[in-house]
């Protein structure tokens, strides 16, 4: 569908892409991996027709259309969220515009016979039956399914788009961009703003509705579900398998390993050709075969090596003195914004050492709980810190709070203690700041080079109860791994609000559900949650069931998670067929009776009523209308 030919990409004179080819085809679902910086955000803005390449081609058929959901964008805010969805169909409104204007000139009109007359009838026939299969009749389910898939309700859809944040009118963006059903959907990112309910919906939709999809996202889980092919951008080059990420991680450890064995050949060869070269220099009867030494060495290639995985570095945070058994006690604590109740009646009580998660739809009152245990803003009932409970706390909005002045190395240098102190430019490499970039200015980072820092900082202060908020939203997998491995070994209290399930998993052995204004404890981990009934939102609805596309953990006697989540996948696959085939038997139907009914208004004339070819035409369809009714009643 799409091709990419000889693609060379560079910025001041250093190359980020070199001679890169590869094609999308129709229904690859692809992510686009490799380290911070390697290009994957370049490379769908070139594929978007964003930005140009410094050579190189990117072929896009005429007809095919590519939608881009970049990871910032600007937003306005001049309508509700069900106009602004509806932008989407803006050809739709053309469409029924065009048709009702042809539909008034056939009325008008009184030339039955003319040639002009018949041209007019083809092409409303044609343009309605397009506008039938745009789905022209029943946009406004479709545009209601996917704004409510997306963590909407229904009273949301009247409120006026600035009521939002920049999170949930990023939402609104993503529903046009599916709304539209693009040929080529483009995504940067895009799970940055959602929680695990509008996740799992999103997952299921690529999985069955779009077409071709090229992903970049830092969320294992999600690019694990949607993807079937993994391409890697590395050094300047790509390595394409037509696998899930999962198995493209085994395939990439066993090409290091050979380009480290090609590499160590390789430095063998260069060092026998230099000693002989050092060795005979001299010696009039090897001077041919030393030229010939040097030539050789002159042609070599060096073999470039995947850079080496810093996860494996461990890291631990530091806790500090012990703290009381139950370091955070809610009794009937709640809040509410004026009339506006987020959360009631909320009891719960943390042991020391327990690591839970905090889930639930964005605006439910996660971080509002979090900011009551930290003192921040007022609350109804009592919340009890323990003794001697020292917090280490994460906020969204951590990275503001970091001295600008200071360089990343001294960010972190002056929180560093002990032995740790000898281990800081492997902690900094091991969450992206390698290099020159340990000395750049924290003034001159960006909001997610900034995250990251925040993120290092807190791992070197020592504290004995840990809270999270959203801790991975700029971390890739490498950082992310870091900083579990980091949470699993912490000997304190840890609460983190996520919407990560790989993140989560194995991490946490108790979640507390957030919504419809109550607070409900699950024991067990995340994917035991996610099994589990969904509880009502505010408005009474239930949420999205989020097992329904989430593989639950294997058991004794249970088919295992993976298994039981390809026959879910491949049940809701053979339903969006049905449901396809029923609506493309329909929209026969309906454009049958149109043309009918245009006929009959030519018939019911004089001059119609004499002419045969009328009649006939008018019998074929309407034996072609009931055998489209036939297959239409089977699939009901």
């Amino acid at each position: 569908m799409v091709s990419i030919d000889n693609l060379s990409v560079e910025f001041s004179a250093r190359p980020l892409f070199n001679d890169i080819s590869y094609v999308i085809n129709d229904h690859d679902r692809i992510a686009l991996v490799g380290k911070n910086g390697a290009g994957k955000s370049t490379m769908l803005k070139i594929i978007a027709g964003i930005q140009e390449p410094t050579s190189g081609t990117v072929s896009v058929p005429r007809d095919a259309t590519i939608a881009y959901l970049p990871q910032v964008m600007v937003l306005t805010d001049e309508c509700t969220v069900r106009e602004e969805a509806e932008r989407a169909f803006e050809h739709i409104t053309e469409m029924k515009d065009e048709l009702e204007r042809l539909n008034n000139q056939l009325a008008e009109r009184t030339d039955y016979e003319s040639e002009a007359y018949m041209e007019l009838v083809e092409r409303f026939t044609h343009l309605n039956e397009h506008f039938q299969m745009m789905g022209g009749t029943h946009y406004q389910a479709e545009l209601e399914r996917t704004l409510q898939g997306l963590g909407f309700r229904r009273e949301d859809f009247d409120r006026p788009t600035s009521e939002f944040s920049g999170g949930w009118r990023m939402r609104i963006e993503l529903a046009k961009l599916l709304l539209q059903h693009p040929d080529v959907l483009l995504l940067d990112e895009p799970t940055n703003h959602l929680d695990i309910d509008s996740i799992q919906w999103l997952e299921n939709f690529l999985a069955t509705s779009a077409n071709a999809v090229v992903l970049v996202s830092h969320d294992r889980a999600f690019i694990n579900n949607v993807t079937n092919r993994t391409i890697e951008i590395s050094c300047g080059r790509i390595y394409d398998y037509k696998v899930k990420y999962d198995e493209y991680v085994t395939l990439h450890a066993e090409r290091r390993e050979q380009q480290l064995r090609a590499l160590e050949n390789q430095q063998k060869e260069i060092a026998d050709a230099r000693a002989f070269i050092d060795r005979f220099r001299y010696q009039a009867t090897k001077a041919i075969q030393v030229q010939q030494k040097i030539r050789q060495l002159e042609k070599i290639v060096p073999i470039e090596v995947d850079e080496v995985d810093n996860s494996a570095l461990r890291l631990k945070f530091t806790c500090s003195m012990r703290s009381g058994d139950f370091p955070i006690i809610c009794d009937e604590v709640g809040k509410s914004y004026g009339e506006h109740c987020v959360f009631k009646n909320v009891n719960l009580t943390i042991r020391r050492g327990e690591k839970v998660a905090f889930v639930g739809r964005n605006g439910e009152g996660k971080t509002t709980l979090v900011k009551c245990i930290m003192g921040e803003i007022p609350f109804d009932g009592t919340l009890k810190v323990g003794h001697n409970v020292q917090i280490g706390y994460f906020a969204q909005n951590q990275a503001q709070l970091l001295e600008g002045e200071y360089t990343v190395f001294d960010t972190i240098d002056r929180v560093a203690r002990g032995d740790i102190r000898l281990k800081i430019r492997d902690i900094l490499g091991a969450f992206m700041f390698g290099g020159e970039a340990s000395d750049k200015k924290v003034k001159f980072l960006s909001g997610g080079e900034r995250t990251r820092l925040a993120m290092i900082k807190l791992l070197l202060e020592p504290v004995n109860c840990l809270i999270l908020d959203e801790p991975t939203n700029h971390l890739d997998m490498r950082s992310k791994d870091v900083l579990k491995a980091a949470i699993r070994d912490f000997d304190g209290t840890v609460i983190v609000v996520s919407h990560d399930r790989e993140f989560l998993d194995g991490l946490v052995t108790k979640v507390f559900e957030f919504g419809g204004g109550k607070v409900r404890e699950h024991l067990g981990g995340i994917y035991d949650y996610l099994t589990a009934s969904p509880i009502p939102s505010k408005g009474g609805e239930k949420h999205p069931t989020v097992s329904q596309f989430t593989p639950p953990l294997e058991g004794p006697g249970e088919a295992s998670g993976s298994a039981l989540y390809a026959e879910q996948k491949a049940l809701a696959r053979e339903q969006k067929k049905k449901e396809k085939a029923l609506q493309e038997a329909e929209d026969k139907v309906t454009q049958l009776e149109a043309a009918i009914r245009i006929l009959e208004d030519q018939m019911s004339t004089p001059e119609g009523s004499q002419d045969v070819s009328l009649y006939e035409k008018h019998g074929r369809l309407k034996a072609q209308l009931k055998k489209a009714e036939e297959e239409w009643e089977a699939l009901i």
